[in-house]
């Protein structure tokens, strides 16, 4: 079944100079998800991808989908992956949560979520750690504690390598240059995130304590990233990943990264 991309007529010029317009990265993760919009429903397994660009039709012995119930989209700019997720998902109480450092983001993705007809909650934050009140309830409770509640995370990242300095500074402002700004190697956020800590000193809390037994993560890469490194950091910390989707847009390669956790861990 075709999901229509969210209609984004009511945002304007002037907002797309603050928040980032979706573009062939955003699109890809949209054809991701798509793709396997059965899964995400509970309604069909997993599938695996032998290649990349077309569905391989079989599937992953012991990762059967199941219903969501916790969403969460880190960098979620206009709300244009939040609210088609929010159409692929239907009316089934699922909560999705829309977290964007940039404060304009946030209300353009309430406003996308509301012209699409889509309940979203778009939090105000950076990165996951602004779930710790919205999903805990409680201010201080450590990570450990809230381990393995997400059943679907998706991150399309500010991926463009750029000198650790400006990607520092872009974060701090929380303006438009922290949706592409990425450090050294474009994965900064993404080191953060899959390993605690990043790379250099990796946590005990990584990606994999986020997520629910049988939840699913989607990453978008590009080629500069060295999504095979990603692939493989992410099944170090025990999930099972795959590139499921590539494609060129332009100069740049684009890749998303699906990792899912085993029901039974």
């Amino acid at each position: 079944m075709s999901i229509p991309t969210p209609s984004l007529s009511h945002l304007t010029s002037a907002d797309y100079r603050h928040v980032y317009e979706p573009a062939e990265d955003t699109f890809i993760l949209l054809d991701a998800l798509e793709q396997d919009q059965a899964a995400l429903r509970g309604e069909a397994p997993f599938p695996a991808y032998t290649n990349a660009t077309v569905a391989s039709g079989s599937e992953f012995t012991g990762l059967p989908a199941k219903r969501p119930r916790l969403c969460v989209e880190i960098g979620s700019g206009s709300g244009c992956v939040s609210t088609f997720l929010g159409k692929i998902l239907g009316r089934n109480n699922a909560a999705i949560l829309s977290i964007d450092i940039n404060p304009r983001a946030v209300d353009c993705t309430r406003r996308t979520g509301k012209a699409n007809d889509v309940h979203l909650e778009p939090i105000l934050g950076n990165m996951l750690s602004s779930l710790k009140s919205r999903v805990s309830g409680k201010q201080d409770q450590d990570l450990a504690e809230q381990q393995g509640l997400i059943d679907l995370l998706l991150f399309n990242p500010p991926y463009v390598p750029t000198p650790e300095e400006e990607e520092a500074l872009a974060q701090q402002d929380a303006g438009i240059a922290g949706s592409w700004a990425g450090g050294s190697t474009g994965t900064r956020l993404v080191d953060e995130l899959i390993d605690g800590r990043g790379l250099e000193q990796t946590s005990v809390h990584g990606i994999e304590t986020y997520l629910s037994p049988g939840g699913a993560f989607y990453l978008v890469a590009i080629r500069q990233n060295d999504p095979p490194a990603l692939v493989e950091r992410l099944q170090k910390r025990g999930l099972e990943a795959e590139i499921v989707l590539q494609r060129r847009a332009g100069r740049e390669h684009l890749f998303v990264i699906r990792a899912l956790r085993r029901i039974n861990d």
